[in-house]
């Protein structure tokens, strides 16, 4: 059963990663349209388009990488000092009232909005000849299927939870103490005895916050 949720992390997680260059490209495109329309006076047409366009599908091909890896806003300061079984039945509450419906009614609408876009060729319309919409809207109902499969994993793991009391493992991206590590490792106004100090202290508070998170306070 681990294996078989962490393979489903690890698919949002590709997923997630590989939808991320959104961000490099959306860099670009807005790089290039200011440098165009304040240095050569000759604005974009297309920039426009590329821009929500982009980011809109960051923000939905990342929902499930951004659920498996525990992302998403909650109100921590009550939910943080629930025991795990309590968490797991709060969110098990939730997925089933809130978060199936939702996404599942966003998949299911998203199909017709993918469909009349194809139908109709739609092209954006803020623009003269602007790109065409049914590439970017068939991305609705996809994103919508990808959370909703990244969230049967973490209704399994709720099962799980309120059966053992203890959280099952997820897989971890890239963490604080990683960043943390790879900036002392970088320095070089900081003594090596103070960066093993440094990087021993924050592993002991990461150890600190997870216990938190798993047993409860």
């Amino acid at each position: 059963m681990q294996q078989y949720l962490l393979s489903i992390d690890r698919i949002s997680t590709w997923i997630g990663k590989t939808f991320s260059w959104c961000i490099a490209i959306l860099t670009l495109v807005v790089c290039y349209d200011v440098f165009m329309r304040y240095a050569m006076d000759a604005p974009t047409l297309w920039a426009f388009d590329a821009s929500y366009m982009l980011y809109g599908a960051l923000f939905m091909m990342a929902g499930a990488y951004t659920l498996a890896q525990d992302g998403h806003v909650r109100g921590d300061f009550i939910y943080g000092s629930m025991r795990p079984r309590w968490q797991a039945a709060f969110d098990l509450v939730l997925y089933i009232i809130f978060f199936i419906p939702g996404i599942a009614a966003l998949a299911y609408a998203g199909v017709d909005f993918a469909e009349i876009s194809w139908r109709l060729n739609e092209h954006s319309s803020l623009t003269s000849g602007g790109p065409p919409l049914y590439y970017f809207k068939t991305l609705i109902p996809i994103a919508g299927a990808l959370v909703l499969f990244q969230g049967h994993v973490e209704i399994i793991r709720c099962l799980v939870c309120l059966r053992t009391g203890a959280w099952p493992q997820r897989l971890h991206d890239v963490e604080e103490i990683d960043v943390v590590e790879m900036q002392l490792k970088e320095s070089d106004l900081v003594s090596e005895a103070d960066k093993q100090l440094a990087i021993e202290k924050v592993h002991e508070l990461e150890k600190i916050e997870q216990g938190q998170h798993k047993g409860g306070v």
